[in-house]
């Protein structure tokens, strides 16, 4: 059952793809999920030009890579989001920042998002993995006070968004892995049960799993993975080191850049951290995930060129098989 690791390319997207499989296969990864922007991965192209594909593939293949999953974060996060304002525009494909026009911006990312999947689709890939956005986030403080309806309005906006790009999902046997992450419609344990809820539990939409985000909320990541087993459809590793405790650091950060001291939380290379890794790889065994370890390695503390093979090497003692049934039958 040993799985395959991949290195997503989201953190590497100023570099040219064809560098970042070079770096990549020298380190001995498996594999990329690769990210749809810098130049690593373009979606119209995929849709308009078959050479670009195949390029892509030859480029893989000339490295001894694969690939298993896309990832278009950027773009899905334009979907529900509100307010729509420059933080979209600085992340936005040109196309579908088009005038700005936040209506206009949410209806072209859906489109996006859907030409995504039939991409995916074309380069051989079963999975995408992306943000949602949220149209409720900005309400999370709760105060002003929000009415009940006005969440209830968001997780309907939400599924009203997404039904029809998971409709383009379904037409090409592709299913989209949401990344529970802060500032999503699904953050955190309840909003990932009513955002299943609110999307009728449809097979194309499951979960990408990363612990580091769930550590920083108090969440056992474990206990998630055992909760939604049947919804797991991307493994990511990521780490987070928790520093709050002096009195001053809380988890909110403080609008203090990454890897400054002042944090109270930060992600640091896998391994390095809080996430109780071996407990998680027990969990993805039982639960049996047998799809990639993809590393999103983040630390802006450490040189990325020596964080992206040493979480590689700390992940590779984490990939131990489950036991044999023979071993089982030893104990039953």
């Amino acid at each position: 059952m040993t799985r395959p690791i991949t290195l997503f390319t989201g953190q590497w997207a100023d570099l040219p793809f064809e560098e970042v499989c070079r770096l990549a296969a020298g380190w001995g990864y498996d594999g990329l999920e690769i990210a749809c922007w810098g130049d690593h991965f373009d979606v119209a192209r995929a849709l308009a030009d078959d050479d670009y594909v195949a390029d892509r593939r030859r480029i893989l293949k000339a490295h001894g890579l694969r690939v298993w999953t896309l990832s278009n974060h950027l773009v899905g996060q334009a979907v529900c989001d509100h307010p729509i304002d420059d933080r979209h525009r600085s992340i936005l494909p040109a196309a579908v920042w088009g005038d700005g026009n936040p209506e206009g911006v949410r209806r072209r990312a859906a489109d996006r998002m859907k030409d995504t999947a039939r991409a995916a689709a074309r380069l051989g890939v079963d999975t995408v993995v992306g943000f949602t956005g949220s149209s409720i986030w900005h309400t999370l403080a709760m105060f002003p006070p929000v009415p009940e309806k006005t969440i209830e309005d968001g997780y309907a906006d939400f599924a009203a968004r997404w039904h029809p790009i998971l409709d383009v999902f379904d037409e090409v046997g592709v299913r989209f892995a949401h990344e529970v992450h802060p500032a999503e419609i699904a953050y955190d344990y309840w909003t990932t049960r009513r955002a299943l809820d609110a999307i009728g539990h449809r097979p194309a939409f499951g979960l990408n799993w990363d612990p580091s985000h769930m550590v920083w909320q108090d969440l056992d990541p474990v206990a998630f993975l055992l909760d939604f087993a049947d919804r797991i459809y991307h493994v990511d590793c990521k780490d987070t080191r928790i520093r709050v405790g002096d009195g001053r650091r809380g988890r909110l950060s403080s609008h203090l850049g990454w890897a400054d001291p002042r944090r109270g939380w930060d992600f640091v290379s896998t391994g390095r951290g809080d996430v109780p890794w071996e407990d998680c790889f027990r969990a993805l065994n039982h639960i049996g995930y047998a799809g990639p370890i993809s590393i999103e390695w983040e630390d802006a503390g450490m040189d990325r060129l020596v964080g992206a093979p040493e979480a590689l090497a700390f992940v590779r003692t984490m990939t131990f098989d489950p036991p044999t049934a023979a071993f089982d039958a030893a104990f039953t």
